[in-house]
């Protein structure tokens, strides 16, 4: 694996993809193997879907952090939900000390405008909420910071581009005080070798698509790339060679074949029984197909590939610790 993959002194993991792909799960598998490593980790949502304590099977989060996991390791993981007007009265408060104005600017809509109509000022209040959690010290000293490492389940692919660099172009507006300092920090965060931005995709043309795309555009706004996760696979049922076969197109030997071997293990055999799973292999095998040029196309991009199971339960009864167990044995965390 060539250094450059190397996602050993990341601290912020930052994980997005395509919807449907599974991303908060990765994100929250990740987060995990971290705290099983005996790390001190922040898992955050900034979406509001609650997805997180959906995982955990926990209560609902809020804007305060709260401890979901402390594992025998000494490891502990904890979690929020970034609220973005909690985020500005924070930011207002910390860099304008309003104190009870904040009661006033409630009561003329300032506040609802500033979160959720205003461009790009949601985005901002969210991202500066995860900077601060990443900057925190416990005050035992400069190079003791609160958490080891923070893991965002960030924004789909489609938008998480923008989402991240909505500070760099705050700063082209703000050209000095208090908003373009900070604006430039996160932007020096977001683009050092301690950040790293994960893709989470499955074997399918579109998302593989997003994904290929999500990455030029993060090389082109200087963004750190992690891995590319490939989310839910399955294993193919038939050898190679079966798998060819069915592709050519059955024929009366092969539906033989597949009627002797029914009748060996006592299953009675209908024409209906043979042409049906005829048709299932064939959809298996180009299936199968379909899902190696897929992964070919990601493997021209040269980045740490990371593969992880389908699970027939989903994440409950140990599915996310399974998940977390491959994220950490394939080099991810």
């Amino acid at each position: 694996m060539p250094p450059a993959h190397d996602l050993s002194k990341v601290r912020l993991h930052v994980v997005t993809g395509k919807g449907g792909t599974g991303k908060t799960t990765v994100a929250a598998a990740m987060a995990l193997a971290l705290t099983r490593q005996g790390k001190h980790v922040l898992l955050v949502e900034v979406e509001g879907r609650q997805g997180i304590s959906q995982t955990f099977d926990v209560p609902p989060l809020g804007h305060t952090e709260t401890r979901i996991v402390h594992d025998r390791s000494g490891g502990q993981l904890w979690a929020i939900s970034v609220d973005a007007k909690e985020s500005l009265r924070e930011y207002l408060q910390k860099f304008y000390k309003v104190g009870k104005a904040m009661t006033v600017l409630d009561r003329f809509g300032a506040v609802d405008f500033a979160t959720t109509i205003a461009p790009g000022v949601r985005d901002v209040l969210l991202i500066g909420k995860v900077y601060e959690a990443a900057g925190r010290r416990t005050g035992k000293g400069p190079a003791a910071p609160t958490y080891d490492a923070v893991v965002l389940d960030a924004p789909p692919t489609g938008r998480v581009v923008r989402f991240l660099n909505v500070n760099a172009e705050v700063a082209d507006v703000a050209r000095v005080g208090p908003i373009r300092s900070q604006a430039d920090s996160i932007t020096r965060m977001l683009r050092s070798h301690t950040t790293a931005v994960h893709v989470v995709t499955l074997l399918e043309e579109m998302p593989v698509q997003e994904t290929v795309d999500a990455l030029a555009e993060l090389r082109r706004t200087d963004l750190p790339l992690g891995a590319i996760v490939v989310n839910q696979l399955r294993d193919p049922l038939l050898t190679d060679a079966a798998l060819a076969a069915v592709r050519r197109a059955p024929n009366g030997r092969l539906a033989k074949g597949v009627a002797a071997d029914l009748a060996t293990v006592g299953v009675q055999v209908t024409e209906g029984v043979v042409a049906g799973l005829l048709a299932d292999a064939v959809h298996h095998a180009d299936r199968v197909a379909l899902e190696r040029e897929q992964e070919a196309v990601l493997a021209q991009e040269g980045r740490l590939t990371v593969r992880l199971p389908l699970l027939a339960e989903g994440t409950e009864g140990g599915g996310i610790t399974v998940l977390a167990q491959a994220v950490a044995e394939q080099g991810m965390v």
